[in-house]
């Protein structure tokens, strides 16, 4: 059964690289420009349920810290696993992510590996499909 990740963050080159990576290694991904979007497909049913969140923290409208916390309310995304991205690379940052319900938390820039790798790890895909 394939794995659907879901990307959410502002910047169109940042979902493009991510979607790219994970096309590469055969993981199906939709992705949005803020967590209000995403949250309304979601809702609508528009999108099936992902099974990890990639959530970018500084979003319009809604920060992805409110948007994590909505999706943890819900059971429906119970075993959806959510990984934070953000410039900021505070212990504050990073605890206030883990109180959201995130998993992990990557900082940007990123490395396409870092992400690929936390993906796999959480997905349970093993080792990547090129060296």
């Amino acid at each position: 059964m394939s794995k659907l990740v879901m990307i959410i963050d502002d910047s169109l080159i940042v979902r493009k690289i991510i979607e790219t990576s994970l096309k590469r290694e055969g993981i199906q991904s939709v992705s949005y420009a803020d967590g209000v979007e995403a949250l309304l497909a979601l809702n609508e049913r528009r999108c099936p349920v992902p099974d990890l969140v990639i959530l970018d923290i500084g979003l319009p409208k809604m920060d992805g810290y409110e948007v994590a916390r909505h999706l943890k309310t819900k059971q429906q995304f119970g075993n959806t696993t959510i990984i934070m991205l953000s410039r900021r690379d505070g212990v504050i940052d990073r605890l206030k992510g883990r109180l959201a319900g995130a998993k992990d938390y990557i900082t940007k820039p990123f490395r396409t590996q870092e992400i690929m790798s936390v993906v796999r790890s959480y997905l349970d895909l093993g080792a990547p499909a090129y060296s």
